[in-house]
């Protein structure tokens, strides 16, 4: 009787065990496009923060196509996780997705960009209006009252793209000359593209506000060597910060999108063992320049 009683709290305690192990939880991470270093860091950054705190993570790829997304979201669902954390494609189109999630009972988290519509347990994020205030501060600072700016925008439609805007043009407003603005999509050939066709349009450009390094890399090509023009960046990818350490780009705007990803993975661990979570989560911001 005894042996069968040790048999049985031992069974107990190997159960006990087993469930303690399937309780790290399973998460979900949807990223906007991994064909952009800074998305690429910020897959790192949830990795690493998985590993480190035993858990499944599944990261999917939307290739900034919002039916890839609601597709990728779906899947998730499916294959019931726990929690979804996603970088949106678009702030508004994202809406399907969150919804969805939000009727399979599944929490979500969104990283970077917010959602415009939908139950978002937290937004994890860099104070992007906050980041564009520094660059047109550091741009005036450096050319001067009426000084002739270029702008080139992110995606519209996604939070980061207006508020970076936002941030900017409350500097820029009776202080700077913002002769062009334009969207290249957060793309450096679409930056080189529309770089180009500024310098073609405007007899005299002074600086250059590009709400992504990869836009403002793109402009700095179409610049060349030939012409005086001031660039600022904003993410600090690993060739941003070449670019500026050279003396090509004047500076960029620091975020930590590793620091976002293992926040987000860490947050969805506090939401798996019912833990609550602020609305919203910061991270740092700072100015890097030579």
């Amino acid at each position: 009787m005894k042996k069968t009683l040790k048999l049985l709290v031992v069974g107990l305690c190997i159960g006990m065990m087993s469930t303690v192990a399937f309780a790290k939880g399973k998460v979900g991470l949807v990223v906007s496009t991994l064909n952009n270093p800074f998305f690429v860091d910020l897959k790192e950054g949830a990795q690493d923060e998985a590993k480190k705190l035993d858990m499944e993570l599944i990261v999917l790829d939307s290739q900034n196509d919002p039916a890839k997304e609601l597709s990728n979201v779906e899947d998730l669902i499916v294959r019931g996780v726990d929690v979804i954390l996603i970088n949106p494609t678009d702030s508004d189109a994202v809406y399907r997705a969150v919804r969805n999630a939000n009727r399979s009972k599944v929490p979500v988290v969104t990283l970077d960009r917010g959602a415009n519509r939908g139950n978002v347990v937290t937004h994890i994020a860099s104070d992007n209006a906050a980041g564009g205030k520094m660059a047109g501060e550091f741009i005036l600072e450096k050319l001067g009252k009426n000084a002739k700016i270029v702008e080139l925008e992110g995606i519209p439609g996604t939070t980061a793209a207006r508020d970076r805007g936002k941030g900017f043009n409350d500097v820029a407003k009776g202080n700077l000359d913002v002769v062009g603005r334009q969207a290249a999509d957060f793309d450096r050939t679409k930056g080189l593209n529309v770089m180009e066709n500024m310098i073609q349009a405007q007899p005299k450009i002074d600086g250059v506000f590009a709400h992504n390094d990869e836009m403002a890399l793109g402009a700095l090509r179409a610049i060349g060597n030939n012409k005086n023009i001031l660039v600022v960046g904003f993410d600090a990818t690993d060739d941003a910060v070449k670019s500026v350490k050279k003396g090509e780009m004047a500076a960029t705007v620091a975020q930590q999108p590793k620091l976002i990803g293992s926040q987000g993975v860490e947050t969805a661990n506090k939401i798996i063992n019912g833990e609550k979570t602020p609305k919203f989560i910061p991270v740092e911001l700072k100015l890097i320049t030579k």
